[in-house]
């Protein structure tokens, strides 16, 4: 099969839907067959081509999406890095949602919204620090929805009124704001898990699954109900080495 170059004015129009509809509407010239296109929300680029044939390919640029999208990729000449092929457009389209998501909030998008929106606040005073800290909580409270596809990965629970962006490595203790917004220094939880986690009651082996302090009592861990154990990253274990360091640590509370 053969990459269709140039594109016919139907693949273009089926390229435009796929990338309008999943975030990415800023449109590039096309090269080699290959239509890129980027976004003012979310870092990176994707390229799209068909083949005579009915495959669909995706290219990705974004090392981040790459490393968590957990798809095989193909030996494919093109641009980005990686390279991905679809037997259908109803594939692609599935797929989609999860690149625009993880390119939303890796490695550091987050932080870039943060410095945007901060920038200029005085901040001299502790009200009017407060006030950048706010600022930044919520920006990483609505990353962390996005990462985690608004979903409690433990309990499975998708009301946002119940869900806490619990910090692995608390606000305070972050060197710095870098590090507090990054979305894998950070759990969508319950708010029964997070008031637990928070308070070094319980935290996570590598494996996501729930490790419980000595001083939470029986009934208490009977009534931490769980489904499934947490999908982590090694960015995850690496902050998750310090909070379970402190859950297990009195003095440190």
């Amino acid at each position: 099969m053969q990459l269709e170059c140039p594109q016919s004015f139907v693949t273009r129009q089926e390229c435009e839907k796929v990338a309008f509809q999943n975030g990415y509407r800023r449109a590039h010239p096309e090269m080699g067959g290959w239509a890129r296109f980027s976004s003012t929300t979310a870092q990176g680029s994707i390229w799209l081509a068909h083949e005579t044939g009915g495959v669909w390919l995706l290219a990705l640029d974004h090392a981040g999406v790459i490393a968590e999208l957990n798809i095989p990729t193909v030996d494919q000449d093109g641009p980005g890095v990686s390279r991905y092929q679809f037997a259908s457009l109803g594939q692609l389209y599935a797929v989609m949602p999860r690149v625009y998501e993880l390119a939303r909030t890796l490695p550091d998008a987050p932080l870039h919204v943060f410095i945007h929106k901060t920038k200029g606040l005085p901040s001299s005073t502790e009200a009017e620090r407060l006030v950048i800290q706010r600022v930044g909580q919520d920006i990483f409270r609505d990353r962390l929805m996005t990462y985690w596809q608004g979903r409690c990965p433990l309990t499975g629970i998708t009301d946002p009124a119940l869900l806490r962006a619990s910090h692995i490595i608390a606000w305070k203790d972050c060197a710095s704001d870098a590090e507090r917004l990054d979305v894998h220094n950070g759990l969508l939880l319950s708010a029964l898990w997070d008031a637990a986690f928070d308070r070094g009651l319980v935290t996570f082996d590598d494996d996501g699954r729930p490790e419980f302090s000595p001083r939470l009592n029986e009934i208490a861990r009977a009534e931490l109900r769980w489904h499934a154990a947490i999908p982590l990253t090694d960015k995850h274990r690496a902050c998750l080495v310090q909070h379970r360091a402190n859950s297990f640590d009195e003095s440190a509370l």
